[in-house]
């Protein structure tokens, strides 16, 4: 058990026999007979619901360590996702609610890195950008114009507005949160 001044941002911890990762972790001093605070946001890991929490200077809360492993993505079960450990071949369900904004970039044989607890899978942690190459886009309208996004149909099959200078068979960096273009790639 560690004392509430060390909870840092990235931290996974157990509350209430429940999974949190600590998204956000600010020390407020207190003042006069007040004593300071952690002021906490948290992410259940079980539920993606988020809250915030107060914590006393004299609390205390238990770190969880997981086990981060390489698997890889085999193919698309209903609700869940297939992975596979390289070495054993065992092969786990993930339910795709864990994989987020992160799930229309999977392709078969991607190697992802798992979150896992006591050998039980929790989530992924995926990249925050992906690189796609353009099957498609139409010529430019203008070159001089280039505030002016077009539509651009990536090799997911994914559509997003890039910028004029973009053609086909370009590679493009994506947000995975947003899905919206960051720059082209050289």
């Amino acid at each position: 058990m560690r004392p509430a001044a060390e909870m840092r941002s990235g931290m996974v911890i157990r509350l209430d026999d429940e999974l949190y990762r600590v998204i956000q972790a600010e020390y407020h001093a207190g003042g006069g007979k007040m004593h300071g605070a952690m002021h906490a946001k948290l992410r259940s890991v079980q539920s993606d619901r988020v809250t915030e929490r107060r914590f006393r200077q004299d609390e205390r809360f238990e770190e969880v360590e997981l086990e981060h492993q390489a698997m890889e993505y085999l193919y698309d079960d209903g609700d869940f996702c297939v992975l596979m450990h390289p070495e054993s071949f065992e092969q786990v369900n993930l339910p795709k609610e864990s994989l987020g904004p992160f799930l229309p970039y999977l392709e078969p044989n991607q190697s992802l890195q798992v979150e896992l607890l006591d050998g039980v899978p929790l989530q992924v942690d995926y990249p925050t950008t992906v690189d796609l190459i353009v099957d498609s886009t139409p010529e430019p309208l203008h070159m001089d114009d280039s505030n002016v996004p077009k539509d651009a149909t990536l090799s997911n099959a994914m559509e997003v507005q890039v910028p004029q200078f973009v053609k086909e068979g370009d590679t493009v960096r994506i947000d995975v949160e947003t899905g919206k273009f960051v720059e082209r790639v050289r």
